[in-house]
């Protein structure tokens, strides 16, 4: 009976591919020339706080200064973006949680979703009704260049794009960080992309090795720092930053552990963990139990990142795992010494080990402690990084990284090949 099943789903997948392969060749007959005068960025949840949603408004605004620019939301969950929207920026949202859901949606919203494979990452946060919502949306483009920001929402566009709109896939974390069956799809379906972007050289070495065949245009642009308030700091204040979701791989609980060691020969130094997350509770009791609460504080999260760097004086991370780090290069923006467990795809990118930060041998408690102890004993030294971060800061400015966006959308506007055959396991995810 099994077998049977696999084979009807298999069928009727088979039958929505080539329903979609139809569609596609009648609508080439009308498409419009390549424009990337509309650019469309589809977002998990652009109302929240995190590190893609601050880059991808960045970038934004900086393609609006002479585009139709939209962020479509996926996710709507709170009244207002946590993040200020650039000016020329349209906000929009497929499905409004605030609301209750009736009708159409009420049937469909609690059901799993058949797009979004169920080892994507955010595989929880999607059902049927945002599946429907996507594909409305989707296939109602007929021209413009639209860019994914996540694997599910790359796989859904490589898919569904019409045949006049530009797509673009862009990676925020390692390919690596992906489940084998999200790669094993980003195999099959990636190469229907006009192009694929990743933020680090070593990501895209491995999407290159992972690729047998490839998009139009496989290229890593890494994000530029966005503009923040205020001057640069003075490094006299005696103050540790760090800056990030409170989640197991950020390794908050390790940074814990090596201020207590810190604290115990500078007890003047003060810690602060800006975020939230789902660790908050954990690491509020692992600062009782260390006893270190008088040096160490978790303030909660902030939309103004750069108020609080320039407060500080060192910026560490402490990471299980990083890709493209963009509160790093905050810090090196404003004039912060960073100290960072070493990472092959972002801090090793970014930082020269004792030109511009510290690198630390990863998931290592008393040589981040030693790290940090050494920057903040020694000021000449402490200055010294600061001064080539700010210089290494310079190079992801945003005009700089603009550029590269720029000179990508001029050459996805040239001629394109035919697409790939769609895969025929795409509807029956």
């Amino acid at each position: 009976m099994r077998r049977w099943v696999g084979k009807g789903r298999h069928a009727v997948a088979s039958l929505a591919v080539n329903t979609l392969e139809a569609a596609n060749r009648r609508r080439e007959r009308t498409t419009p020339p390549p424009s990337a005068d509309q650019v469309r960025f589809l977002l998990l949840h652009a109302y929240g706080m995190g590190g893609t949603i601050r880059t991808v408004f960045n970038l934004a605004g900086y393609l609006a200064k002479d585009r139709d620019v939209e962020i479509v939301s996926v996710l709507r969950e709170a009244e207002q973006p946590f993040f200020p929207v650039p000016p020329g920026v349209r906000i929009s949202y497929l499905e409004d949680r605030l609301e209750p859901p009736a009708g159409v949606r009420r049937l469909l919203a609690g059901r799993p979703s058949r797009l979004i494979p169920a080892e994507e990452a955010a595989y929880h946060r999607f059902n049927m009704y945002t599946d429907l919502q996507l594909a409305r949306y989707i296939r109602s483009l007929n021209t413009g260049v639209l860019i994914g920001t996540r694997p599910g929402l790359n796989l859904v566009a490589a898919s569904l794009a019409p045949p006049g709109v530009i797509t673009i896939g862009q990676e925020h974390v390692t390919l690596q960080g992906h489940a084998e069956p999200v790669q094993t799809m980003i195999k099959r379906r990636y190469p229907q992309l006009d192009a694929l972007i990743t933020l680090t050289k070593a990501d895209l070495r491995d999407y290159r090795a992972l690729l047998r065949r490839k998009p139009r245009k496989l290229a890593r642009i890494p994000n530029a720092v966005p503009p923040m308030t205020g001057g640069i700091a003075d490094l006299s204040t005696k103050t540790v930053i760090t800056v990030g979701r409170l989640t197991r791989i950020k390794g908050f609980h390790r940074l814990l552990d090596a201020w207590k060691q810190v604290t115990e020969v500078h007890p003047e130094w003060k810690l602060r963990i800006f975020g939230a997350g789902p660790q908050e509770e954990n690491l509020r009791e692992q600062i009782e139990t260390l006893g270190i609460g008088d040096t160490a504080s978790l303030p909660g999260p902030t939309a103004d990142v750069g108020a609080e760097l320039e407060k500080a004086s060192i910026f560490v991370m402490s990471s299980r795992e990083e890709g493209f780090s963009m509160t790093l290069l905050e810090a090196m923006k404003k004039g912060l010494a960073v100290v960072s467990f070493n990472s092959p795809h972002g801090p090793k990118e970014i930082i020269t080990h004792d030109h511009d930060g510290v690198l630390v041998k990863p998931r290592t408690v008393d040589n981040l402690a030693a790290a940090i102890i050494r920057v903040i004993e020694d000021e000449p030294y402490r200055r010294h990084l600061a001064g080539n971060g700010l210089k290494t800061a310079a190079k992801y400015d945003n005009n700089a990284i603009g550029a590269q966006w720029d000179a990508l959308f001029e050459e996805l506007l040239q001629p394109r090949r035919p697409r790939p055959a769609r895969p025929a396991d795409q509807a029956a995810t």
